[in-house]
């Protein structure tokens, strides 16, 4: 980001245009381009993307737990497309990954997604097909499965951060196949900001914020001013006790949810070398009575039980980009010497089979891990089960090792999703029987 971009958004925060969330779940989801404001009017026009029924960040999907979800997507584009519900365990073939799960929705095609979502939580849905491109220009919103018993709150707010990469007229610049960008930490955008609801809270308000990184490559850690509260949830799943919120750090698809008391005025700040960056703000008028009982954990998901002991111990080790160590892949980054999808899985599993793999960061660069169809447990040094995500972020130098419980049967991605190194060799996938 340039000093002229940081100036652009500090000195916009107030006339930030804000995108609405649709309260009504829509029977069709149509992908199509058009022209929308995201930099501030007086910066520059409306920019060219594209999104989902005439918006980006796409309406925003709620559903009950446990209650079948139907939607059609309509693909208005000139090129194809498909949604990939990201974080929702269901049926393979509804996974929305064209050459994988389904066929590749062309230009003037529609096709047909019906699931049941078991767990209640915070997912998003997303393009998986020319992903880098299509998300960066996008092709993404929120996907809410609500719980048959929610939290006692006053507003229940989504806030989708993302970033942009403007050239001086307000366009995005057409540069995804940047090979600096791929060796790197990615596409970097030189705009950033949080799409949030039209809502006016009072101080002394309970409110639940669902943080999403929609980013395609950007990490961000999160300035919560204005808000005392504890984190609930990541990546959808309730956490047992609720944690200090503190400055959360999502990486890309990853989720944070909040439950917080509105203290003053409250506002999302990126944590910037060079200083903080101002993403959005939420209109605070009035003040209430705050409620005095404290926040309590969400009700449980139900996740399968972990065997004491792993059927399989793999390793999956990232290679390559700059700076880093040769491999044997035939693209930037690789797998365990192979570049982009193979014939063969990565692994495959019995259905039910516990399975605990270390993932080893042997790059310059973080990744953020995410395997379709499944969530899994980060485990820590001494082995306990950890927090219960579907995407992880390792640092550049170091290792995590997983615990999964493969009990959804199919063809399941594994792969960065840092979108643009997974567009230049880190992904795979896995087979559970």
């Amino acid at each position: 980001m340039d000093r002229r971009s940081f100036l652009i958004s500090s000195a916009a925060l107030v006339a930030m245009p804000r995108v609405g969330q649709a309260t009504a779940e829509p029977q069709v989801l149509r992908a199509m381009g058009f022209e929308q404001q995201i930099l501030p009017t007086e910066f520059a026009g409306a920019t060219r993307v594209l999104g989902f029924n005439g918006s980006t960040p796409g309406p925003e999907l709620r559903i009950r737990q446990g209650r079948q979800f139907d939607i059609r997507l309509q693909n208005d584009l000139d090129m194809g497309a498909a949604v990939h519900w990201h974080g929702i365990r269901l049926d393979n073939r509804m996974d929305g990954v064209p050459g994988m799960t389904q066929p590749l929705v062309e230009p003037g095609e529609s096709f047909d997604y019906s699931f049941t979502p078991p767990d209640a939580g915070t997912y998003w849905y997303h393009s998986h097909y020319l992903s880098q491109e299509q998300v960066a220009r996008g092709l993404m919103g929120a996907l809410v499965i609500e719980e048959e018993t929610p939290p006692d709150v006053d507003h229940d707010i989504t806030a989708i951060l993302s970033d942009w990469k403007f050239d001086p007229e307000g366009q995005l610049i057409d540069d995804f196949d940047n090979l600096h960008d791929r060796a790197h930490a990615g596409r970097m955008g030189n705009f950033a900001r949080v799409f949030l609801p039209d809502v006016t809270l009072k101080q002394g308000m309970r409110i639940r914020l669902r943080l999403i990184n929609a980013a395609v490559d950007r990490i961000f850690p999160v300035i919560l001013k204005g808000l005392s509260g504890q984190v609930v949830a990541l990546d959808g799943m309730p956490l047992a006790r609720p944690r200090e919120m503190g400055m959360p750090v999502l990486a890309p698809a990853q989720r944070v949810d909040v439950i917080a008391d509105v203290t003053g005025p409250v506002s999302l700040e990126m944590d910037h070398r060079a200083g903080a960056y101002p993403l959005g703000a939420l209109a605070v008028e009035g003040a209430v009575t705050p409620r005095t009982a404290g926040i309590s954990p969400l009700p449980a998901n139900r996740i399968p039980p972990a065997a004491k002991t792993a059927a399989q111990h793999l390793t999956l080790t990232m290679q390559g980009g700059a700076m880093g160590r040769g491999h044997g892949g035939e693209d930037i980054w690789a797998f365990n010497d192979m570049s982009g999808m193979r014939e063969a899985p990565f692994a495959r599993f019995s259905r039910g089979e516990t399975a605990r793999i270390s993932l080893v960061n042997d790059t310059r660069w973080p990744h953020g891990i995410h395997l379709h169809g499944h969530h899994f447990h980060e485990l820590d040094e001494t082995g306990a089960l950890g927090d219960f995500r579907d995407t992880t972020l390792v640092n550049p130098g170091e290792s995590r090792d997983i615990l999964c419980v493969f009990d959804n049967p199919g063809k399941w991605m594994l792969h960065c999703h840092m979108l643009s190194h997974q567009a230049s060799g880190m992904m795979s996938w896995v087979e559970v029987a």
